[in-house]
C-alpha cells in the first residue's frame, strides 16, 4: 500500500454536545481521542489532528495540530481541505490523506487497508465507509491531487456538504460489519455516552 497520512477531524463546535471538545470526554477511563489515536496510528504513516482554537489543550497527545484553512467553522469538508493542503506543503511525497472522525471510538483496525484495496480494485478516486446502508463520508481516503478543486468548491461555491462534493467523482463505499457493534457509532450527544459504555463492555466481553 502507498504512503497515507491520517487526519483526525476535531475542528467542529460540538453543538449537540453543548460545546467543548467531545473527543476529550472519557470512555472506559480513557479519552475518546486517545482511543481513536490508538486505532488510527497503526494504519497510517503519520497522524495529524485538525482542531481550531488553542492547540495546547491537545499537547499530551503528541500530534501536530492543524487548524482549518477556511474560516468560520465550515465543517468536516474544511478539515479535509486543511489536510490536503498541509500534505502538499509539508509532505509533498505523500499523495493520500485518510480522515477519521473524532467521536467514533470503535473504528476497525483494518479500516484504511480495506478502503485502499476497494478503491484500487474499482479504479475509484475516493473511498469512504458504510454500515447498514448509511454512508460515513468523514471516514475516507482523499487524493491530494484534488485539493485545488476542493478549495474552489468551498470558496467559490460555498460547498459545505461532503457527499455533494464526492458525488462529482468516482467514489467507492466500503461496507463494514456491525457485528457485534457498529464500528462507526459516534458519541455526539451527552446521552450517547451511556450507550457507548454499553458497547464498550460488549466489545471487551467478546475479546
Amino acid at each position: 500500500m502507498v504512503e497515507i497520512i491520517g487526519l483526525v477531524l476535531a475542528g467542529g463546535l460540538s453543538r449537540r454536545m453543548g460545546g467543548g471538545d467531545k473527543s476529550l470526554n472519557q470512555l472506559g477511563g480513557q479519552s475518546i481521542l486517545s482511543r481513536i489515536i490508538d486505532l488510527a496510528k497503526p494504519q497510517v504513516s503519520e497522524l495529524l489532528l485538525n482542531a481550531n482554537g488553542d492547540p495546547d489543550r491537545f499537547e499530551e497527545y503528541g500530534l501536530p495540530v492543524v487548524p482549518d484553512v477556511i474560516e468560520g467553522y465550515a465543517g468536516p469538508l474544511a478539515g479535509v481541505l486543511t489536510g490536503l493542503e498541509w500534505l502538499s506543503q509539508n509532505r509533498p511525497q505523500c499523495k493520500w490523506l485518510a480522515t477519521f472522525p473524532s467521536d467514533a471510538p470503535f473504528m476497525p483496525t483494518d479500516l484504511i487497508s480495506r478502503l485502499w484495496d476497494a478503491m484500487d480494485k474499482e479504479g475509484a478516486q475516493l473511498a469512504c465507509a458504510i454500515t447498514n446502508g448509511r454512508t460515513h463520508p468523514v471516514v475516507g481516503l482523499w487524493p491530494v491531487a484534488l485539493k485545488e478543486e476542493l478549495r474552489k468548491a468551498m470558496v467559490e461555491e460555498e460547498m459545505r456538504k461532503i457527499d455533494l462534493w464526492t458525488a462529482r467523482y468516482k467514489l467507492v463505499e466500503v461496507d463494514f460489519s456491525c457485528d457485534p457493534v457498529d464500528p462507526f457509532f459516534n458519541a455526539n450527544r451527552p446521552e450517547d455516552f451511556g450507550k457507548a459504555e454499553e458497547l464498550l463492555a460488549l466489545l471487551e466481553g467478546k475479546n
